[in-house]
């Protein structure tokens, strides 16, 4: 048995026993907050397997639905709840849409307790990790949270879509996977050639070439649910061993997680269709076309002309941050004329998603 083997073995055998017995937390770094511009990538074009044409074929029929399960890690704060708010009434809006294979779908909450959101939006409670094992990145509740869902939930469907609270949902999902292949959208900050001597101490040689590693996150993911259970421990370890070590750390910073989850996908032998149309990234991404969610993690700044100032706090802006304390107001200013679509469909759909009463 060669070093990856055992190094995989030993990360599924010892999953949660290392959760609370292997790992010694010294010091608490802050997550970093910086955000990576697609211009600044080393990958010109995004690494993508196109989706075989006849699955559309199969949406057709009720018989031959793959339904999955969406499910997405939150904690309790103002900040993640607004945004678990509005994701999940756009997820209710295309659930029983044309060709939809939205199944139901999960909040797992990582604070250890119920909110006041419990009969709104269906969630599964998770504990957080001891106090000070995250080291001040709390993206790392996230795979541990999977972990205990997985472990206890009756999951009905076969599949698992991993989301996020900041996605939008914008038509109805179809099950994306394929023939045992994962599917999932491929980001161009995820980079596993440029950081093969870092990667190979979680994947060693004797696993494969590093292409193994999609560039990949968790999220967006379709995943078979069977997969995906042997996947968590794995991720979950990965990561927690990736922030212990000083190197992987300076490296990845806040995209370690995503790393995490790429090499675990790795190690289990799940390949992934790389689906860019998965979903966009205002502001980069201009149009919404033929995507299923739009993901808003970065700023959105403009002038008053509709000219991007990303990097500088524009005349008419728009950035999930800024509500980190408070929900956005029920109607949010419309972009300027000139905005990309994107961008006023992301205004848009935020302010229909909003109820009169709707603060926390």
């Amino acid at each position: 048995m060669g070093c990856g083997h055992l190094f995989y073995s030993t990360l599924v055998t010892f999953s949660v026993a290392l959760i609370t017995y292997n790992i010694i937390i010294s010091a608490n770094a802050p997550l970093k907050q910086d955000f990576p511009n697609p211009s600044s990538s080393s990958i010109s074009v995004d690494p993508v397997i196109e989706m075989p044409l006849e699955r559309s074929r199969r949406h057709g029929a009720a018989a031959n639905k793959r339904l999955f399960h969406t499910a997405m890690t939150a904690s309790d704060s103002v900040y993640n709840t607004w945004q678990c708010r509005v994701m999940y009434y756009w997820f209710k809006k295309f659930q029983n849409g044309p060709n939809s294979e939205m199944g139901g779908f999960t909040r797992i909450l990582h604070s250890g307790k119920p909110d006041k959101y419990m009969d709104e939006i269906p969630t599964f409670i998770a504990q957080p990790l001891p106090a000070g094992m995250d080291q001040g990145y709390i993206v790392l509740n996230r795979p541990w949270a999977f972990v205990q869902w997985l472990e206890k939930a009756d999951i009905k469907e076969e599949y698992i879509l991993m989301a996020e609270p900041d996605h939008i949902i914008v038509k109805p999902i179809p099950n994306l996977s394929k023939d045992g292949l994962g599917a999932a959208f491929p980001f161009f900050y995820i980079e596993p050639k440029k950081y093969e001597s870092v990667l190979r101490k979680y994947f060693p040689k004797d696993m494969g070439p590093i292409t193994n590693i999609d560039p990949i996150g968790n999220s967006p993911v379709v995943v078979g649910r069977d997969s995906l259970k042997k996947i968590a421990p794995v991720w979950m370890n990965v990561s927690l061993a990736m922030k212990k070590d000083p190197e992987t750390d300076k490296a990845f910073g806040w995209v370690l997680e995503m790393y995490a989850y790429a090499v675990a996908s790795a190690l289990n032998g799940v390949g992934n269709i790389l689906y860019k149309d998965f979903m966009i990234q205002p502001p980069w991404d201009t149009e919404v076309s033929n995507k299923f969610i739009i993901h808003y993690t970065y700023g959105c700044d403009y002038d008053m002309k509709g000219h991007l100032t990303y990097g500088k706090i524009g005349e008419w802006r728009f950035d999930k941050r800024s509500y980190d304390s408070v929900p956005p107001p029920r109607n949010l200013p419309l972009p300027p004329p000139g905005v990309p679509e994107s961008v006023v469909c992301l205004i848009s759909l935020s302010n229909l998603s909003f109820l009169p009463k709707s603060v926390p």
